[in-house]
């Protein structure tokens, strides 16, 4: 027989060697018709009715079916949004579980279950068939030959460096990447990139979203695009357009290629939302198939979202079957495609209960158990736009987070704002007062200053304002609240006094970011001063601003050599990167960290208190024998500051290992108890000599 009733035991289609397994899962369809297309995907060639439906998943097996067969679902119930149903069998849907996409979504009214112009979506019925315009799931072959030499790096959190990129916009404009890799999945692998990763230092890269995703209609009909990523439709494809053929393949030779760099790979992933957006949007995949079931519905009035997320919807992970859907698609990524960890969007959606953010939510716990992902590094961005949304601190121990409380500290503090070295003190060891709880370790903290979520560095102390005037939103969009210093001229200048305080300031903020206990995170391109030319929130710009230029390799801009000394003294200093939690004085004369006075004294509470204090000393104690303790000088005020090297009894004079004013980063020996001087605005420091 051609067709049977397959299992519902594995959602998806699935290639066994002779026929494959068609699985969906929908609680309130009526009838499911699973859809055959021709290779172009132009030309439906049949409908199939699914025979089987066993708790809630529908499914059959059709022995004739092999990999790069084109398909997709009609499914069949009530077209009732006041009730949270928005079934309409003229939509064709992506399988949730599509591995690979074909084809791209080509706009119309047709993938409007209503009719578009209506004033309300939920009085219309549209009975136009969409497929034509659709994109098609494709049955894959999963088998992957890794070849002997793929070893999974394994970094241990406490060396992690991540550097965080855009597929497309980190080889764009790359001269010494193949001009047919650039903008590919290849292009992050090519010899070029890898070396620039090596002379970085940076252990691990962390790529904007790649699922499978869809340009909003708005944004084509400006001529942009969702060039972020962050507009997924399809959790367990990559993204067809970095990959010249086989997206699945493409990618997983990228893998395999950076671990054999020893490169560990990080996916940042939006499970909170999907493409379809809100109650007016189209109908492509999720909402068809079972609106009610995947979605967070509005209790008072099912025809609404509660929208958590600022983007139309919020997945619901409190439903067994689309928490089911998520922990598949993180193992598939780790199992098939061999990935190292996530960096999940706006992760506090992922952990909502009715009652607001559950720290025993069933995604954490199913995370915390999972075994697959047990060695997978884990980083939420916690915070997301509902009530009670703003999370920093509050996940599991497993979990890492992004610290904005550590972005924002710097970028006042090197911006000239005074009065801030208590919070700078807690924000360069770790945050201890937002993670030390639970068992946590330092590394809970991912230190930033700039992500691809606002100014790239260059741009924080090149604009006071942003400029965003080309996303066609009237410059309404981003964030007003930057923290931002223009050095005293809006945007690019010819004055060289403002060039070398901006270079300067730059070196300052990496400098801080690497010498910080925590996780550090490198936005890709401040190594050379990339700038969006103002534009803090480039999501829709897949062009000249979104792209990093690489013009200033080799110029004073290069700051490639300046990171790798950053990141080698990060290597050098255990204490660093040490994963518990710092002491000061102990009762038998060692130390974890002491906090200095200019005259090299014990700070006191008054200390703390100076009006107006820009000024920061402190050395981190040898965490074993035979390390040498670090002395960290920050200086964020525009005057040189005097100060006094510490006196210690085993550490007769101090040697200079940084100094952010000078191109040579090693200086001479200084005597313990001298007097020595911080040039304004820099960064020194110095490591204890016997």
């Amino acid at each position: 027989m051609r067709l049977t009733g397959g299992t519902s035991a594995r959602l998806g289609a699935s290639w066994d060697g002779r026929g494959t397994n068609f699985a969906l899962f929908s609680a309130n369809a009526e009838k499911v018709e699973l859809c055959l297309f021709d290779g172009q995907g132009r030309r439906e060639l049949e409908r199939i009715e699914m025979p089987e439906r066993t708790e809630d998943v529908w499914h059959c097996y059709l022995n004739d079916v092999s990999p790069g067969q084109l398909y997709g679902y009609r499914v069949y119930g009530p077209y009732a949004p006041e009730r949270g149903h928005r079934f309409n069998a003229n939509k064709l849907l992506l399988d949730p579980y599509a591995k690979r996409l074909a084809g791209r979504l080509v706009w119309s009214d047709a993938h409007f279950a209503y009719r578009t112009g209506s004033a309300r979506e939920d009085l219309s019925f549209d009975r136009r068939d969409n497929a034509r315009g659709m994109p098609k799931a494709v049955v894959v072959d999963e088998t992957f030959n890794w070849g002997r030499r793929e070893i999974r790096p394994h970094i241990p959190w406490a060396d992690t460096i991540i550097y965080e990129a855009h597929v497309k916009g980190l080889t764009q404009k790359r001269e010494d990447v193949p001009p047919n890799l650039r903008g590919t999945y290849g292009g992050l692998s090519s010899p070029a990139m890898i070396d620039h990763l090596k002379r970085l230092g940076v252990t691990t890269i962390e790529l904007l979203p790649i699922h499978g995703l869809i340009d909003d209609r708005v944004l084509v009909e400006k001529k942009l695009s969702n060039y972020w990523g962050y507009n997924s439709i399809a959790f367990f494809a990559p993204e067809a357009r970095y990959a010249q053929d086989n997206a699945l393949d493409s990618f997983r030779t990228t893998v395999a290629r950076l671990h054999d760099a020893g490169i560990e790979v990080l996916l940042d992933v939006v499970y909170n939302h999907t493409a379809e957006g809100n109650h007016m949007g189209p109908t492509l995949s999720f909402r068809g198939i079972d609106n009610a079931s995947y979605y967070w519905l509005n209790r008072e009035n099912p025809r609404f979202y509660d929208d958590f997320t600022g983007c139309g919807s919020s997945v619901n992970l409190t439903h067994p079957r689309v928490l089911q859907m998520v922990m598949d698609s993180l193992r598939y990524w780790v199992e098939v495609c061999h990935v190292d960890g996530f960096r999940f969007d706006l992760a506090t959606t992922l952990a909502r209960g009715p009652n607001g953010f559950d720290r025993n939510h069933p995604f954490l716990t199913a995370i915390r158990q999972d075994p697959v992902l047990a060695t997978a590094k884990m980083v939420a961005e916690p915070w997301d736009l509902g009530l009670g949304g703003y999370q920093v601190g509050a996940f599991p121990s497993q979990w890492s987070e992004w610290n904005d409380r550590y972005r924002s500290a710097m970028r006042r503090y090197w911006s000239g704002e005074g009065s801030l070295i208590g919070d700078i003190s807690g924000r360069m060891t770790a945050s201890s007062d937002l993670f030390h709880h639970d068992n946590r370790a330092t590394r809970a903290s991912v230190n930033h200053i700039t992500v691809h979520d606002g100014f790239t560095l260059a741009d924080l102390f090149s604009y006071n304002e942003k400029h965003n005037e080309a996303n066609g939103e009237d410059n309404r969009d981003g964030s007003n609240d930057n923290h931002s210093n223009n050095c005293g001229h809006e945007g690019p200048t010819d004055d060289p006094t403002i060039i070398a305080l901006r270079r300067q300031l730059r070196k300052n903020a990496l400098a801080c970011l690497l010498l910080a206990q925590g996780t550090p995170l490198i936005l890709a391109g401040d190594e050379v001063a990339n700038t969006q030319a103002g534009n803090n929130n480039a999501y829709c710009q897949d062009n000249e601003t979104g792209w990093i230029g690489w013009e200033n390799l080799g110029t004073d801009d290069d700051a490639i050599d300046f990171i790798g000394h950053l990141t080698a003294l990060r290597q050098r200093f255990g204490q660093i990167r040490c994963q518990s939690w710092l002491d000061g004085r102990r009762t038998d004369g060692s130390y974890g960290v002491l906090w200095l006075t200019p005259a090299a004294e014990e700070m006191k509470e008054s200390d703390w208190k100076f009006p107006e204090s820009r000024f920061l000393a402190y050395v981190l104690g040898p965490m074993e024998q035979g390390q040498a303790p670090i002395f960290i000088v920050l200086n964020a005020a525009p005057q040189e500051i005097v100060f006094r090297m510490p006196r210690m009894a085993e550490y007769s004079s101090w040697q200079q290992v940084l100094n952010t004013t000078k191109t040579e980063q090693t200086g001479d020996l200084i005597v313990s108890g001298a007097d020595a001087t911080a040039p304004p605005r820099s960064v020194l420091a110095f490591a204890g000599s016997a």
